[in-house]
């Protein structure tokens, strides 16, 4: 076709003005497959079009075109949404936000060089363990605790530390799958140990565990429900009888406390989850846990417990693979601080499960309010998410969204889609924006974000 023929040569294309601020990055891989798809489409575009166009046209036409994907790669795919779901610990949206003075400490502390691995005070190499380890000692009263990427690694690094090439026993009961497909029965073979599994599904004994015991035994094993709870006709052995067990048979116990809580949740009415303190205060010989659960902190994997023990873990091998870097032990040290402190309030995660009703109530209503027509205030519901403290349900207040002529559909993917995204939930019949994840100095920019879906102006 004689439209085909107008088509420029790639070099002019790339000489043309509308590229001249990528110059350095047209002969990069990424440019070469960008220009290559617009070139096809293009030719693909002519071949089924009747009308003419010259070839100064079409370069320029494809050097715009390849500008604008060009400008759409290079931008950061990670980016902040504003949390309005009423899920605490989301884990879609990166689980417990971190502290502001967290950020500052990193920052402080990656933007030059530190003290990760060098003992100022001797002059020596240290150990980058010892950061954490120290403030865990405190918080936990452990004798000695590791830290590794996340809790699923500290499973992991435990079982095949201590339980390889021979039983571990754990209820029926707790044989969970945590998410994507991390099934205990699944993660206990690829750490070489053999899984012994005892008592049925809603009822298991201590008689069960001490039954399954013999030679082969290197491990007893207790794994906390972390996003399920079984109810009925139900029976657990205490943690005191399972510490017991242990010891009478000099075989080491180990819980999996999954999201880690270490401090008091009684006043928000969740009563059901488990202190890692008070299992090392029962003498538990091992527990880990997730630091960016319920902990508030960022995703690492906490191994806390006995010298003995924790000495074997981090003589594994395995260790080194699974360890965390500086920028880890920078914000999970400032966030273990604060709960030395007792400044709860300094990590956000805990500061919106404390937030009172009262509050959220008048800041819903104040931003309905502001809105207009398109917003009521209304009470609310919120979760701990992440896994932490199913089917608790803590009392919120926000806002419900009604646009004339737009449907709830179109309302949530409107906030969805905005910048910054907007994460909302629907609610009989309406999209709710829920004040417990929203953070105070977001509000502005969420008022904005509204008025903008609704056509709502000032």
């Amino acid at each position: 076709m004689e439209a085909l023929k107008q088509i420029p040569p790639v070099n002019d294309v790339l000489e043309a003005a509308e590229l001249t601020e990528f110059h350095e990055l047209l002969r990069q891989p990424l440019a070469s497959v960008i220009v290559s798809n617009v070139f096809s489409e293009v030719r693909k575009q002519l071949s089924e079009s009747q009308n003419g166009v010259s070839r100064a046209e079409l370069t320029s036409k494809i050097a715009a075109e390849v500008a604008n994907r060009l400008r759409e790669a290079l931008q950061l795919s990670l980016r902040r949404v504003i949390n309005a779901s009423g899920v605490v610990l989301h884990t879609n949206l990166g689980r417990a936000p971190l502290p502001e003075g967290a950020i500052e400490h990193l920052r402080k502390v990656s933007t030059g060089y530190s003290n990760l691995e060098f003992d100022t005070e001797q002059g020596r190499r240290g150990k980058r363990d010892v950061h954490v380890a120290r403030t865990l000692r405190q918080l936990l009263g452990c004798e000695e605790a590791v830290v590794v990427n996340n809790n699923a690694a500290a499973v992991l690094l435990v079982l095949n530390t201590l339980g390889e090439g021979g039983e571990v026993i754990v209820s029926r009961g707790e044989q969970v799958e945590i998410g994507d497909s991390f099934r205990i029965p699944e993660i206990m073979a690829r750490s070489g140990a053999c899984l012994r599994e005892v008592g049925s599904t809603n009822r298991t004994r201590i008689g069960d565990y001490e039954k399954a015991i013999s030679e082969n035994t290197r491990l007893l094993l207790r794994v906390h429900p972390s996003n399920f709870r079984m109810i009925g006709f139900t029976e657990r052995p205490s943690l005191k009888e399972f510490v017991e067990l242990g010891r009478r048979h000099n075989i080491p116990s180990y819980e999996d406390l999954g999201s880690g809580c270490v401090a008091d949740m009684a006043a928000m009415g969740i009563t059901d989850e488990p202190s890692a303190i008070d299992s090392i205060r029962a003498g538990i010989d091992l527990i880990s846990f997730s630091g960016d659960k319920l902990l508030g902190g960022p995703q690492a994997g906490i191994i806390a417990g006995k010298k003995l023990y924790i000495a074997k873990v981090r003589r594994n091998p395995l260790f080194r693979a699974l360890r965390v870097d500086k920028l880890t032990i920078a914000v999970l040290e400032y966030v273990l601080r604060a709960y030395v402190r007792g400044e709860l309030d300094e990590i956000p995660a805990w500061k919106m499960l404390r937030a009172a009703e009262a509050e959220l109530k008048a800041r819903a209503e104040a931003f309905a309010q502001r809105i207009g027509n398109a917003a009521k205030p209304v009470p609310l519901k919120s979760v701990v998410g992440g896994g932490s403290a199913p089917e608790t349900y803590v009392s919120s207040w926000g806002v419900a969204l009604e646009i004339p002529g737009m449907a709830v559909s179109e309302i949530e993917e409107r906030l969805r889609r905005s910048d910054p995204p907007v994460l909302a939930r629907v609610e009989e019949g309406h999209v709710v924006l829920d004040l417990r994840t929203i953070f105070p100095a977001e509000e502005e920019e969420l008022i904005g974000v509204v008025r903008d879906c609704s056509g709502v102006s000032d």
